[in-house]
């Protein structure tokens, strides 16, 4: 017997499909952050300690490159997705490409370090679109679970990251880079695994193309695709063979602004020739809004993977006590520099409970903010960050240590900025968003993460260690423009929570 996806609560209450995304996009989640979170410090080592021995504005624009990379993949991901392959296949096939780029750093890092990451940027792009937009699509229209869900999902991100976090900053301390590489590969690894066993959970309509293109039209399609990998590759071997020489951080900003042109093009066909009704349009106006704050809130927030790490590397004091349990367990002198990372995660997995109830409670009370305000809310909070790390860094100006309390506060506010705007859009792009373009949008809307993503890259560039005394004007200028597009966005949430609500009433 088929079970409603409105009836089934076998899952927290929740439909039997979220577990199987939970648990996949957990270990997904663990090993992207766990190779994240090294990328930089690896790059800006030494040679001598095995590192790249990059300056901090090349490694900052290869971050912002594959960070970025990794979200703008999405859109093709999508497509992929809605038109060819249904939303199983885009994650499954997603996956095992993950896995294979985790396994081609761990047998060569030093030589094959770039490889790796075009691998795994090209199966997040495939999977990460995907299992977001199945998540809502697990949930009928009207469902009031939806935003409840998709907090509990994110709190299923936070625990892979958590683990990430604990397991890489360990092995890298004391280990070395090749184990702390290799154990991303081993978390995508049980990813796989749980995912080919309960995938039949899946709802029915969450699996199959929403848009598939048929005969000649289908034929086109995957001549193109397999065309356009081919071409990629050629370009990487000459890449890597040296015939193509390749400046990363001029790369960085055309691409950023690559990016921009991009988001704009594929959200205005979609609007201008999608063939909308005009309830469909007042949505996208104010999903437009929503994709604006998080493009912002992202260029902010991934500092914590590029300066903010290098801030706890070179700035923090992170000696431990001759009788700590880490020291006397574990042999550790000082607290590793990625375990700062792990604040956010362990922040979000106590609070998103209490953030999915609370929507839920103030709905029950007739008090339901709109999606753009719920984000103007959580960028600005995010801002107030850094003006925190502002404080922190005009100590660091003066050569000295700072406490960890510091980058930990800083970390609290960015953990609640992120609670109040990614769960919510993730939830926005998939109740607000044309049905028959599910997918596609999902790709546009991750087309803001890739924005946010490389100006992070480039921003932390700035962060000279040979020029300390210009970090706390960098981490002002972050607070000050964050607050203001907050302000901004929170303004016109006037207007868009009547776009918004219209948008409800024609899906009903």
């Amino acid at each position: 017997m088929t079970i409603k996806k409105s009836n089934d609560t076998s899952f927290f209450g929740h439909p039997g499909g979220l577990r199987t995304l939970f648990f996949t996009e957990m270990w997904e989640r663990m090993s992207y952050y766990g190779m994240r979170a090294l990328l930089v410090l690896f790059m800006t080592a030494s040679l001598q300690t095995q590192g790249l021995g990059f300056t901090v504005a090349t490694a900052g624009a290869i971050y912002g490159l594959y960070t970025g990379a990794v979200y703008f993949l999405g859109l093709p991901g999508g497509w992929l997705s809605d038109r060819l392959i249904g939303g199983k296949k885009a994650v499954w096939y997603g996956g095992i490409i993950i896995f294979l780029g985790h396994v081609v750093l761990a047998i060569d890092l030093q030589n094959l370090f770039f490889v790796g990451l075009i691998l795994v940027a090209t199966g997040t792009g495939l999977l990460k679109p995907n299992i977001s937009a199945m998540v809502g699509q697990q949930y009928g229209d009207d469902d009031a679970r939806r935003d409840s869900g998709y907090a509990l999902y994110y709190m299923g991100i936070n625990i892979g990251s958590l683990i990430a976090y604990l397991v890489t900053g360990y092995l890298q301390e004391n280990w070395g880079w090749d184990y702390a590489f290799g154990a991303a590969a081993i978390g995508m690894a049980i990813g796989l695994i749980q995912y080919y066993f309960t995938n039949s959970s899946l709802a029915s309509d969450s699996t199959a193309p929403t848009n598939p293109y048929t005969g000649s039209a289908k034929k086109t399609a995957w001549t193109a695709v397999i065309t356009t990998v081919a071409l990629a590759v050629v370009v990487i071997v000459l890449a890597h063979m040296g015939t193509i020489v390749i400046d990363p951080l001029a790369l960085a900003q055309q691409v950023a602004v690559f990016f921009t042109v991009v988001f704009f093009a594929y959200f205005g066909f979609i609007y201008f020739k999608g063939a909308l009704s005009d309830n469909e349009k007042r949505r996208m106006w104010a999903l437009f809004l929503v994709c604006i704050a998080s493009a912002c809130f992202w260029s902010g927030f991934e500092q914590a993977g590029s300066s903010l790490n290098l801030f706890a590397q070179n700035y923090t004091d992170r000696a431990l006590s001759a009788g700590s349990i880490f020291t006397s367990w574990f042999g550790l002198s000082t607290i590793p520099t990625v375990w700062f990372q792990l604040s956010n995660s362990l922040f979000i997995i106590i609070l998103s409970p209490f953030f999915a109830a609370l929507w839920i409670n103030l709905a029950k009370r007739m008090i339901d903010p709109s999606y753009t305000l719920k984000c103007a809310i959580g960028l600005v909070i995010m801002a107030t960050g850094f003006l925190v790390m502002f404080m922190a860094s005009q100590y660091a100006a003066q050569g000295l240590k700072v406490a960890p309390m510091w980058l930990v506060t800083t970390y609290f506010l960015h953990t609640v900025g992120e609670l109040c705007l990614s769960p919510v859009a993730l939830s926005a792009v998939s109740k607000l968003s044309p049905k028959r373009f599910a997918g596609q949008m999902m790709g546009v809307f991750v087309l803001t993460y890739s924005i946010g993503n490389i100006i992070a890259g480039l921003l932390s560039g700035n962060f000279d260690p040979e020029n300390v005394a210009e970090m706390p004007n960098l981490y002002l200028q972050i607070a000050l423009f964050s607050i203001a597009i907050g302000i901004v966005i929170a303004l016109l949430s006037l207007k868009s929570r009547f776009w918004e609500k219209a948008g409800v009433e024609s899906q009903a």
